[in-house]
């Protein structure tokens, strides 16, 4: 179905393909296990020689019709469903990585993926090393060691908004042996597909865009299967060597171009157990439906508020990557042709108190802790996600103390542009 459809097609029609007499509409299987009529049934499937369903956690029929809809449209070979996207990156990265190994990462990431890689990583005996993305090719391939196993970075950074050269992070992944991991969360596969461009897993956290309502938490790992682990065997023994786990089976012999994501599902989701309820699959769903119509609707606005706030004299400078002055505008026009999202951060001249007033001041914009759905809201880092940084770290982490970080919904621009305007004159 991938190669036949256009994207707005897939987001509609990909995952699920009803038989004669069945629902039109993906059904919930809320149901945790699945019944089969011998042993001998059941425990092929334990041994992995069948695939089929038998207990929630591992596999069910609607987060895997969601998960093939989503490899769809990232152009993958399968994916997997995970309970949020925190889980998501922390499978991406220890479905490869295990105590004493080591992997890079751009600096510019969420605030609690920064956290989940720096600090809890660590107390499992993972470590990173935090680069500039925007540094040349050899200050970040002198971060790589004999022991470093992947490369990972954000399409486009959240809050600061700094766009990805996805290309250059491949060449040095690949130069080193080890696969590129991109979290594309907020342009979504609609506006970016990092594997066109050489990435070899894409994370999501569904919870943003692709839900697009605020209703699920939740996320998704894409596996492109052009990763050759076998060439680098020695690097990977979890997807290389027999697995005692599975009777002496190896992944990559295995399952060829799908080791990667058939280990992720079969080893970590089997011992850890991050599975996305089938409810949330079947909303996540409902959300994809209409995602290509909301990305449109998102970054249409989000120009238009953008343009405003660049003219506005009270507004001290404004971030975001469609604007033509925008230090990230021609890596934008390279791998964001058709828009980036419709996140834009932007401070106001007073610094950090005037931002308070201001958000204190939106009517229409709700202040919450969320980003990237249907309705407009806005964050302030410095008192909220990262409110325990002094101001010296906030800009060591690259996040000024006024930003505000304002997240444009698919309303009538002009009642969001009216909105900003009478806080900006509270």
């Amino acid at each position: 179905m991938a190669k036949q459809f256009k994207p707005e097609t897939l987001c509609v029609q990909a995952g699920w393909t009803p038989k004669k007499g069945e629902p039109r509409v993906l059904p919930i299987y809320q149901s945790t296990t699945f019944k089969y009529e011998t042993s001998e049934q059941m425990a092929r499937l334990f041994d992995l020689e069948e695939s089929g369903y038998f207990y929630t956690r591992l596999q069910n029929p609607t987060n895997d019709a969601v998960a093939a809809k989503i490899a769809a449209l990232e152009g993958g070979v399968g994916a997997m469903l995970t309970s949020s996207g925190q889980s998501a990156n922390f499978y991406a990265i220890f479905n490869i990585c295990q105590a004493g190994d080591h992997f890079v990462c751009s600096s510019t990431i969420y605030g609690g993926t920064f956290n989940l890689f720096g600090v809890t990583l660590k107390k499992l005996g993972i470590e990173v090393t935090f680069v500039n993305p925007d540094a040349p090719e050899e200050e970040i391939s002198a971060a790589f060691r004999p022991n470093t196993k992947a490369l990972f970075g954000e399409t486009i950074s959240n809050p600061t908004l700094e766009v990805l050269d996805i290309e250059k992070f491949a060449r040095i992944a690949h130069k080193n042996g080890v696969p590129l991991i991109v979290d594309n969360t907020f342009p979504t596969p609609i506006n970016c597909r990092p594997f066109q461009w050489g990435a070899d897993i894409v994370v999501h956290s569904t919870t943003k865009y692709m839900d697009g309502h605020a209703t699920s938490v939740g996320g998704a790992i894409v596996d492109s299967g052009n990763f050759d682990w076998e060439a680098h065997a020695d690097k990977f023994p979890g997807l290389c060597t027999p697995d005692n786990s599975y009777h002496g089976l190896t992944y990559t012999k295995a399952f060829g171009k799908m080791a990667y994501i058939t280990k992720a599902t079969a080893q970590l989701m089997r011992d850890l157990g991050s599975a996305q309820s089938p409810q949330n699959a079947f909303l996540l769903n409902l959300g994809l439906e209409t995602l290509y119509l909301r990305m449109n609707q998102h970054c249409k606005n989000a120009m238009a508020v953008a343009q405003y706030l660049s003219k506005n004299d009270k507004v001290a400078w404004v971030n975001y990557c469609g604007l033509p002055g925008n230090k990230y505008y021609k890596l934008a026009q390279k791998y964001l042709p058709n828009g980036s999202c419709g996140v834009i951060s932007f401070g106001l001249k007073g610094g950090r108190e005037v931002s308070i007033k201001f958000m204190d001041s939106l009517k229409l914009a709700a202040i919450v802790t969320h980003v990237a759905d249907a309705r407009t809201c806005v964050l302030h880092p410095a008192s909220h996600t990262h409110r325990q940084l002094t101001d010296q770290q906030l800009s060591e982490a690259g996040i000024r103390p006024d930003l505000i970080r304002f997240s444009v919904g698919i309303e009538n621009a002009d009642d969001i542009i009216a909105d900003i305007d009478q806080a900006l004159n509270a």
